[in-house]
């Protein structure tokens, strides 16, 4: 009888085929067999286990082997396979009413497949809303430099960061960037506040200086993930939303990395009282990575705006698989087991007593800066503290490989900004044990410290 590892064994003929993301070209490259997963580890085809540290792309918040979610799935196939959202079916219709509730305002929510479509789903929302509402020269669209908002056309314009952007520009016209809030690097003088303020000023000039007659949105992650763990005030968040509201340019709030318990609160905004985005975008932890869903959720007053009479006054946007009624039953049982194991509460809890101890790299030479908020974690990584040069991309590599070799799967900020690539990035499932967490900040440590 054949063990686990023959049955999965993969020939390189095979193998062959795939094109994998973000790779680049290594004839020699031994690229890693994953087959099977239990809580937040997971197991190689040579029978190695590791503790996936990033959550395979930020999403598998629950980690893996969660039967009820694939039961779920299961069962819901077994009653309707497919049916589309140009009618409606129990699981969106449920779901939906669900993250107006999460949200805590009314908002009708458009379901796609990824972030990068729910993204792609808000600007032309905000685009035709804006024209609906007697201002039809808003098209603009504000992002920060850093951000990442997707890899579709309209997403990779808004998304700021240059190497991902390298061959593939010019990208969708109205897109513009502006300072993002990373008080470490900051060109303003004054405390971490002082600065976000400052960037939050800039981000009002742009709207001045362009003319806020053409600005219809700005679009920000409430945590700047994947271009390094920026993590704003509160008050910066508060500023912006704010100045939105008096230029009338919607807010968009990218949850597609922070949203369903990632930083203690359900959603990254959260963190900032009183803030009420105009459109919500969200993936990911939505469904904790066991089926692709993408969800742009928008308060009930803006979609009101598509009730007119006339025959391009709704929403002539589809999405053939957005809103499957599979991986809508599965967000609903991901939702109901957050809720019941009291994730949100426990990655707050866990986040200020296990991960937090990474903070005391703080005093190692070869570490600008920590930053963090509940289980998402980065650590900006220079030659030195004085000048603060971005460490090389070999050291990173080390540092990541070392962690891998310990059985500890640990992620960069790659491809983000020419020369700074430098941010070494932890984000746990949310279910991870205390153990697990141990094991991450012991590792990390270890390997920081050796080099």
């Amino acid at each position: 009888m054949k063990t686990e590892v023959e049955k999965h064994a993969v020939s390189e003929q095979t193998t062959s085929h795939l094109w994998n993301a973000m790779h680049k070209y290594n004839p020699d490259a031994q690229d890693m067999m994953a087959v099977s997963g239990k809580g937040s580890w997971f197991k190689d085809e040579n029978g190695k286990e590791y503790l996936d540290g990033v959550s395979g792309l930020w999403c598998l918040n629950l980690g893996y082997g969660r039967e009820e979610i694939a039961d779920a799935a299961a069962e819901q196939m077994k009653k309707l396979t497919y049916f589309p959202l140009t009618m409606n079916h129990p699981p969106a219709v449920e779901l939906a009413g669900k993250i107006s509730q999460l949200l805590d305002a009314d908002y009708q929510t458009f379901f796609s497949n990824s972030g990068s479509e729910a993204n792609e789903t808000a600007f032309k929302i905000a685009r035709q809303y804006h024209n609906q509402t007697g201002n039809p020269g808003k098209y603009k669209f504000i992002s920060r430099y850093r951000a990442y908002h997707g890899s579709t056309l309209g997403a990779l314009s808004a998304t700021a960061q240059a190497n991902r952007r390298t061959k593939y520009d010019p990208g969708a016209p109205g897109f513009l960037h502006v300072y993002p809030p990373y008080s470490y690097r900051s060109v303003f003088e004054g405390s971490p506040e002082e600065s976000d303020l400052k960037a939050a000023q800039m981000l009002e000039e742009m709207i001045n200086w362009e003319g806020e007659e053409t600005v219809a949105a700005v679009i920000m992650e409430p945590i700047i993930s994947g271009g390094g763990v920026l993590v704003p005030s509160p008050k910066y968040i508060q500023r912006v939303a704010e100045i939105c509201k008096e230029h009338n340019v919607l807010l968009i709030m990218d949850e597609v990395v922070a949203g369903y318990g990632r930083t203690g609160k359900m959603f990254g905004f959260m963190h900032a009282e009183g803030v009420q985005p105009d459109i919500v975008t969200m993936a990911k932890g939505l469904t904790s990575g066991y089926l692709p869903l993408g969800a742009t959720s928008v308060k009930t007053e803006i979609y009101d705006a598509f009730k007119e009479a006339g025959k391009d006054k709704h929403f002539r946007h589809v999405s053939t698989y957005g809103g499957h009624p599979a991986a809508c039953a599965v967000a609903l049982k991901n939702i109901e087991i957050i809720e019941r194991e009291h994730i949100v509460e426990r990655v707050q809890k866990l986040g200020e007593t296990k991960l937090a101890k990474l903070h005391q790299l703080q005093d190692h030479e070869n570490v600008g800066e920590v930053r963090q908020k509940g289980f998402l974690v980065g650590i900006e990584m220079v030659t030195d503290k004085q000048s603060k040069t971005p460490i090389d991309e070999a050291t990173m590599g080390e540092i990541v490989g070392r962690c891998k070799q310990k059985g500890l799967i640990i992620g960069k900020n790659g491809d983000t900004v020419p020369g700074q690539n430098n941010v070494i990035i932890i984000a746990p499932p949310l279910s991870s044990t205390e153990e697990d967490l141990d094991f991450v900040v012991e590792t990390v440590e270890s390997v920081i410290r050796s080099i």
